[in-house]
């Protein structure tokens, strides 16, 4: 099983940035659950300013099949209540709306 290293980008809404670092300074403990279920390790958030990068390890098999089963949980349905409106529209890519995928160009262990 390979690893495949994903870093995303998006904005907050610069009212919402204490709101978002509060959410994620408790997680609640169905989404570590979740995220962990889903195959995603070493799961990291940072900030610089207004923007967010987020960076995790997907360790399955079927990333779209694992990523369709976290946004189909309730669990999630109702954390993005919360978390969604913190950010500003990030439309980089037409199917991008909260934030962006980066492309990994350099890996070194």
């Amino acid at each position: 099983m390979a690893i495949v290293r994903m870093g995303q980008l998006g904005q907050l809404k610069q009212d919402k940035i204490e709101e978002y670092k509060r959410l994620h300074a408790a997680v609640w403990p169905d989404i570590l659950k979740l995220i962990s279920d889903c195959n995603l390790r070493n799961y990291s958030i940072f900030l610089l300013g207004d923007k967010v990068f987020a960076y995790f390890e997907y360790v399955g098999e079927d990333y779209d099949a694992d990523m369709a089963k976290m946004e189909l949980c309730p669990h999630t349905q109702a954390w993005w209540t919360h978390t969604k409106p913190c950010f500003e529209k990030f439309s980089i890519r037409p199917d991008s709306e909260f934030y962006a995928d980066l492309k990994q160009i350099f890996y070194f262990e």
